[in-house]
């Protein structure tokens, strides 16, 4: 660890803050002292409370992309309590609930800015490990506060716990933003999911939300018992069993597909109705093979979707609040992270690990 980094860190800035950060790629992390900005005449300060442990949380400590910058502290699943807001803040007041996703900034005048698609923008910022427009790096909600513009803040509704809502932040706003876009979030439609991890059961929750029928596709034959009772999943097939496979080919309307992991598209293909679609939401490090003639049989579709724009997110959590749908959790403390993260590894989460940051990161004596 270089100690001009650290030094910078907690000196660059005038309001002093205290996380959690991996200093390099081992990921482990530890306590660290760094500092915010002042908060602007735009920004909104919050206490975080709570934020959501996300698979690329995991993969960013140990730079597994090849991007990270140390120290690093991680989490884009951040919700609080607004402590000061900016002269010129229109939207929010002290004490509001609040959170922050994956993006804190864009440059606002592209055409993704423009339609309200920050995420798309070439020049957002994220919200850690980046480099935000006043030349700092930004950093994440293992951490005892949070600034950010407005503009990248969403309103948390009061019946949504806080520690639920955090995963929505990225789990949440991943699926649902597919759903919508690509027309798979009409009643009556048939809606497979592929995975039941974070992502995956929080697919399942929405699609069943806006009234679809809903089949998990799994290669975990053991998840059967949890994807139908427990998620109230429609119906459920294993990925490696051709016959269940070919029993239901043709069935489905559209796919979201959260595996991060290398896997074959080919059966999934023949899952689907003509005009059926196939949207990626995982992230595999290597190319995925794509099957043409299938594709071509049925004018089928592949695509993709990256988290949501801003005002996509707002909706996101008030339509969760509206039809209640929470995530499943697994709140922890800041002293179990490295634990968590080593869980996370081997799936052994239902579904998504939330840091109760409020009642347990503490500063430790200088």
């Amino acid at each position: 660890m270089n100690p001009t980094m650290t030094r910078l860190a907690e000196e660059e800035h005038p309001n002093k803050a205290f996380g959690w950060a991996a200093r390099d790629s081992s990921g482990v992390l530890s306590p660290f002292k760094f500092s915010r900005r002042a908060t602007g005449e735009k920004d909104v300060a919050f206490k975080v409370l709570y934020c959501g442990i996300c698979h690329s949380d995991l993969h960013m400590a140990k730079n597994e992309w090849g991007m990270s910058v140390y120290p690093l502290v991680p989490g884009h699943e951040i919700v609080g309590e607004v402590t000061e807001v900016g002269s010129k803040v229109q939207k929010f007041n002290v004490g509001d609930r609040v959170g922050v996703g994956c993006v804190v900034g864009s440059c606002h005048s592209c055409d993704s800015c423009k339609n309200n698609l920050e995420n798309y923008c070439p020049k957002s910022i994220l919200t850690y490990g980046a480099e935000y427009h006043d030349g700092s790096i930004t950093y994440g909600g293992y951490s005892d506060t949070m600034v950010a513009d407005e503009h990248f803040i969403v309103r948390i509704p009061d019946n949504l716990p806080l520690d639920v809502a955090a995963p929505l932040l990225c789990a949440g706003i991943t699926v649902y933003s597919p759903l919508r876009y690509y027309g798979l979030d009409k009643p009556g439609l048939h809606v497979g999911v592929v995975g039941l991890g974070g992502l995956g059961h929080v697919a399942v929750k929405f699609a069943k939300a806006m009234g679809a029928k809903v089949t998990v596709i799994s290669t975990s034959p053991s998840k059967k018992k949890e994807a139908l009772e427990h998620l109230v999943a429609d119906s459920f097939l294993v990925s490696r069993d051709q016959d269940q496979l070919q029993g239901a080919s043709g069935t489905l309307d559209g796919i979201i597909d959260t595996v991060s992991a290398q896997h074959p598209l080919f059966p999934l293909l023949g899952l689907l109705k003509s005009h059926g679609k196939l949207v990626l939401v995982g992230a595999p490090e290597k190319p995925l093979e794509l099957p043409v003639f299938p594709l071509l049989q049925g004018r089928k579709v592949v695509g993709g979707s990256l988290i949501g724009g801003m005002k996509e997110t707002q909706e996101m959590i008030d339509f969760a609040a509206k039809h209640n749908v929470k995530p499943d959790i697994e709140v922890i403390a800041m002293e179990y992270v490295n634990t968590a993260m080593e869980r996370l590894l081997k799936a052994d989460v239902k579904y998504r690990f939330v840091i109760d940051i409020g009642n347990t990161l503490k500063a430790t004596p200088s």
